[in-house]
């Protein structure tokens, strides 16, 4: 078989693979009453949603309508960089306000950016024209309050929801208003799924 054939071959298949997934947002409460927002890319919503729903059924929690705790959450673009030689970091907080930098933190040796979801690219095209070294951009969902939880309270349903949605193949994050960051990543996901990060 001619090689343009196999390339042709292996091009629609790819692209009828990407085509197929769409992403959806489920919304609900897990256990304690903590707020819970998955974010799934699937070629099946209806296999999906089947499984989300069993998830949050089967550890005391109640699956919402979409669009139901948005309101809790704030969408953000999140970007790492490293510190530039001769460049003050209140200058570079005023300049990036024009490009929709609303919050600059400095972690460990990271500086961290929080800007508009829609702001995204703009960021991006900043930071790469000025030279500076991106470490991580990403999208998060930052909730507005969150609530503590003992150890007891962290274990049991809890530990075991959040476990079966980091084993879900098509979960690309889900947040929550537990007051605890702690992030997964798949480094080798399986063929045809996306890379699922995980904060709760």
């Amino acid at each position: 078989m001619p090689k343009e054939n196999v390339e042709r071959a292996i091009k629609k298949a790819t692209d009828k693979e990407a085509s197929d997934y769409k992403e959806v947002v489920y919304e609900g409460y897990g256990p304690h009453g903590i707020a819970i927002v998955v974010e799934t890319a699937t070629d099946n919503p209806t296999r999906t949603v089947a499984n989300v729903r069993s998830y949050f059924n089967k550890h005391g929690g109640s699956l919402g309508i979409t669009g139901s705790l948005e309101f809790m959450f704030d969408h953000k673009c999140v970007f790492k960089i490293a510190e530039k030689e001769g460049v003050a970091l209140e200058d570079l907080e005023l300049e990036l306000i024009d490009y929709g930098v609303d919050e600059v933190e400095v972690d460990e040796e990271d500086i961290i950016l929080y800007g508009d979801f829609k702001s995204y690219a703009e960021i991006q095209s900043y930071l790469e024209e000025n030279g500076f070294e991106i470490h991580s951009a990403e999208f998060e969902r930052i909730p507005h309050d969150t609530k503590i939880l003992d150890e007891e309270q962290r274990g049991g349903r809890l530990k075991n929801y959040s476990k079966n949605l980091k084993r879900m193949r098509t979960c690309k994050m889900f947040s929550t208003t537990w007051k605890r960051a702690v992030k997964v990543k798949r480094s080798k996901p399986a063929k045809k799924y996306y890379v699922c990060t995980v904060n709760f």
